[in-house]
């Protein structure tokens, strides 16, 4: 028998009108495979069938002063990720040239905020690369002057993560606050940059602060959502978390679909080891957007696989 309540929300998403909370937390105990078809005919029906793609350097790795409980690039935490100050451009170059399967490549940087001469080598790196794909950057917190140079030097998009809802932050990062990461958002939206924010999952969460985070979301209105699972490094906090099971990880997938149907979802780093067989099954959940290659400091799968996966499911890279 049809879950008739679910498929209520959905044709109020369909109809172009935004769910209220009610109806989200609804969704976390819904039929799961109904959820999923819902989830799927609104990603076709505002997205369509094309895939957005992204490709990452680690452009800056380790001893960062924030303690953010899952991160294994944290000084507090001992862990085995490499640590190197700014890579040169030449670096950054080259591995653009090598993510050109991507639509967009981000340069990603480890600490709170770079120095103005790290803004400005960042600067050249965009400017270097931005004819050939579209450049986007991870480099911390924002000043409007940072913001202004970064945009002039030709970046298209800024990512910057809230990483959960704000009732949950402080238990997961206590040196920097929920309020700080909502205003380098802002920062970027009024010098004219799109924004990617999202969040990490299976780090101690419940699903009220994930829908939490996605509704915080929507109020910003952020053009991309990345969706991270938890993949636990040894030696952080975290190390030791049980993760998600693949149908817990979908269907915050597809909930979030149903809060942000207009918008990019894009799946990233912990995938591999979290859905597992079951990747492909995030297009069916609503996914539109995927990272492919590397992350910071996990593998991911080869580029070729994930171009594959798509085609495979009848889908179009962008």
């Amino acid at each position: 028998m049809k879950d008739k309540r679910l498929e209520e929300i959905a044709s109020t998403v369909c109809n172009k009108t935004n769910i209220g909370m009610e109806d989200a937390i609804y969704l976390t105990t819904s039929p799961f495979f109904e959820l999923l078809f819902w989830a799927n005919l609104i990603r076709e029906r505002f997205k369509g069938k094309s895939i957005d793609t992204c490709s990452i350097i680690n452009a800056k790795s380790g001893k960062c002063q924030e303690d953010c409980k899952f991160c294994a690039q944290s000084a507090r935490y001992k862990t085995e990720v490499p640590q190197y100050p700014l890579v040169d451009r030449k670096k950054v170059v080259e591995s653009a040239r090598s993510a050109r399967v991507s639509k967009r490549f981000g340069i990603v940087t480890s600490g709170r905020s770079l120095k103005q001469n790290e803004i400005e080598r960042v600067c050249e790196m965009i400017e270097a690369i931005k004819a050939n794909i579209s450049p986007c950057a991870s480099i911390g917190r924002l000043t409007l002057d940072y913001a202004s140079q970064l945009k002039s030097a030709g970046l298209v998009r800024y990512h910057h993560n809230l990483e959960t809802g704000e009732t949950f932050f402080a238990k997961i990062c206590t040196t920097h606050t929920y309020k700080e990461r909502i205003e380098s958002i802002e920062i970027a939206k009024q010098t004219g940059l799109e924004v990617c924010s999202g969040g990490i999952f299976g780090i101690g969460e419940c699903w009220s602060e994930r829908i939490e985070l996605a509704f915080k979301l929507r109020e910003l209105e952020v053009d991309s959502i990345p969706l991270n699972f938890l993949n636990p490094v040894s030696g952080t906090p975290l190390g030791q978390q049980e993760r998600l099971t693949p149908f817990e990880a979908l269907r915050i997938i597809a909930i979030f679909r149903f809060i942000h149907p207009k918008r990019d979802i894009k799946i990233g780093g912990g995938r591999e080891v979290t859905l597992r067989d079951l990747q492909g099954w995030m297009y069916y959940a609503g996914a539109n957007g995927v990272m492919i290659g590397n992350y910071l400091t996990t593998l991911g799968r080869p580029p070729e696989e994930d171009i594959r996966l798509i085609k495979d499911f009848g889908l179009l890279c962008l």
